[in-house]
């Protein structure tokens, strides 16, 4: 008896968009992906923290009361990258205190006081909320403000000038308690700056237009034209296709290597349970181990490979930088 006829096992099509950013050197159709040297080292991010008071729709890093994978930083943990930055005389200018939500961090008031105290310009980005409004945070805040000025800057997150918008994204009520952290800063004369969103079909001239009413609105000295004021970051969607980008994209797309982020920036972390931080090349990839540096400055001096989407998406075609 003849058998039965077998036929090959369909193999499954390719995926275009999984077959991307997996090699560092080459992309999935071959050519020699793009990298960006460390032109200079002008800010050192420091992540205080992936806990934060609220979770965020489609935020950049997961960030959540519920996630702890990275640890809250201490100043000690700080002390040896402010320590190389002088001994080896890198050209920091500014500190960034991202997270999660810094003021969730026992140590935030000491670590940005170690850092203004040592002459850098000091960001911290933060939801103005609770945790910020909590007595000894404030304490802290104000004796900050009050002995270093406009060398610190507090970037408040306002996801859009609506409150409606803003609170589809994070939850309601965060608008209104983002303001009135915002009318406390401005009371003590902090200098403020802003981060939205383009997550809506709005013009950016429209965008910026809606801030600056909002800021008069409210008399906040916050430049709504100035993108280093008010800055409007792309989204960015782990499932949506985008271009790798090739050594050559930098001519096509009349960009330059030298704009890009990592150019200019490196992130301090630390991994729960973890022994020691570490630096990673990029404030928007803190989990990704390919784009970790090592334990110093000097081991992070080396060329960033573009293998992640948010490399293409936020920072090339966006065009976007956390730094100020």
């Amino acid at each position: 008896m003849n058998s039965p006829l077998r036929t090959a096992r369909p193999q499954p099509l390719a995926d275009p968009i999984l077959d991307k950013f997996q090699d560092k050197f080459l992309t999935a159709d071959g050519q020699a992906r793009a990298s960006v040297r460390l032109r200079r080292l002008e800010t050192l991010w420091f992540n205080t923290g992936t806990l934060c008071n609220i979770e965020c729709v489609n935020c950049y890093i997961e960030s959540s009361p519920l996630n702890d994978r990275l640890a809250y930083l201490t100043r000690e943990d700080m002390l040896p990258f402010l320590d190389e930055i002088a001994t080896d005389d890198w050209p920091v200018r500014e500190i960034g205190f991202t997270g999660g939500e810094p003021f969730m961090n026992p140590a935030m008031i000491d670590m940005a006081d170690e850092a203004l105290s040592r002459g850098f310009e000091v960001l911290i980005l933060t939801n103005a909320m609770r945790p910020m409004m909590r007595p000894k945070m404030q304490e802290g805040l104000a004796g900050l403000i009050a002995r270093f000025g406009d060398r610190l800057t507090l970037r408040v997150s306002l996801d859009h000038h609506m409150a409606e918008f803003n609170d589809q994204i994070r939850g309601q009520g965060s608008f209104a308690c983002a303001i009135e952290g915002m009318l406390w800063l401005r009371d003590l004369g902090a200098q403020l700056a802003v981060a939205g969103r383009t997550l809506w079909s709005e013009t950016e001239a429209r965008s910026r237009a809606g801030y600056a009413a909002l800021f008069r609105r409210h008399d906040l000295a916050i430049d709504a034209h100035d993108p280093s004021r008010t800055v409007l970051f792309p989204e960015m969607d782990e499932t949506a296709d985008v271009p790798e980008i090739t050594t050559s994209c930098w001519g096509i797309l009349n960009k330059n290597a030298a704009d890009v982020m990592c150019a200019g920036s490196r992130m301090v972390i630390k991994h729960r349970g973890a022994d020691h931080a570490v630096v990673q090349a990029c404030t928007l990839l803190p989990y990704d181990p390919a784009f970790e540096m090592g334990k110093t400055l000097y081991e992070a001096g080396s060329d960033v490979y573009l293998k992640h989407r948010h490399c293409a998406k936020f920072c090339v075609l966006g065009g976007a930088s956390c730094s100020a």
